[in-house]
């Protein structure tokens, strides 16, 4: 996908807010969750400010699964959008993440939703998600953590995005990761 004219550049070095959502289906989930963010907790450029309670919803797309557990995680970063992108990829697949069915089971998952007010549209990158208003795993965690965060194209805050989203799409709080900072998280 071409750049578009709305994906501003940013002088290097600037620290600027992002949320991911992560989910994971396969295995030990909660765990699953627990160890991706000890690696993101490392990785250089990151710092990890805080995060959503988890919930459990029901997978989209491909519903022959099991559930998911999803949360959003908010956190600054120095890194440009290739850059940041490359590292969740490397987290994911540090974590056993391989190629499978669309929307199918894995064992993490870590999507991109906002960083800072950045529009990107590349080939294998779009910032904000394309789907991330449509999404109640997603806003549900982000509203909780985050309300007033802008989506850069609909200009709407996460509340917003969330009170407009049709009934449906079981979402249901699950319990609490351990706190960002904590040692033995």
């Amino acid at each position: 996908m071409p750049r578009t004219g709305s994906e501003r550049r940013e002088p290097p070095n600037t620290w600027r807010k992002a949320y991911l959502s992560l989910g994971s289906n396969m295995g030990r989930r909660p765990d699953n969750l627990r160890r991706a963010l000890r690696l993101l907790r490392v990785e250089p450029g990151i710092s990890l400010t805080r995060h959503s309670r988890l919930y459990t919803t029901a997978p989209v797309g491909y519903s022959a699964q099991r559930d998911f557990l999803n949360g959003v995680v908010e956190l600054r970063t120095r890194l440009g959008p290739r850059e940041l992108l490359s590292r969740l990829k490397g987290v994911e697949l540090a974590l056993g993440r391989q190629p499978g069915i669309r929307n199918g089971p894995r064992p993490i998952d870590i999507d991109l939703l906002l960083l800072g007010r950045r529009v990107v549209r590349r080939r294998g990158l779009e910032v904000p998600h394309p789907r991330m208003h449509r999404r109640r795993f997603v806003l549900e965690p982000l509203a909780e953590i985050a309300p007033r965060a802008v989506h850069p194209i609909l200009r709407r805050t996460a509340r917003s995005l969330l009170a407009g989203l049709e009934p449906g799409g079981r979402v249901r709080p699950w319990g609490t990761w351990e706190p960002v900072g904590s040692a033995g998280g």
